[in-house]
């Protein structure tokens, strides 16, 4: 039981570079074909531009992710806020 750990946490990260290579991929792609609007596809990386900015400023990946979660949540709960406000007036 002990052998097959490693090799299950592996599986999952491979699977996880997999699953993120191929949203690129289709992203980019779907840019190149006005699928999408480029603000949009901007507002999907601030998460992992905000993750890497406070890891290499912190130096510990963990409590950055972990800030990058609340400023995340926060920001998201702020859209909502204003996007509320907006319809309520319009």
């Amino acid at each position: 039981m002990d052998t097959i750990l490693p090799i299950a946490i592996w599986a999952a990260v491979i699977a996880m570079g997999l699953a993120l290579l191929a949203l690129v991929v289709f992203g980019v792609r779907s840019i190149f074909y006005g699928k999408i609007n480029l603000i949009t596809a901007l507002i999907v990386v601030i998460p992992v531009v905000l993750l890497g900015v406070l890891g290499l400023v912190m130096g510990d990946w963990t409590v950055a992710g972990i800030w990058t979660m609340v400023i995340m949540f926060v920001l998201a709960a702020v859209g909502l806020l204003l996007s509320g406000i907006r319809g309520l007036f319009s």
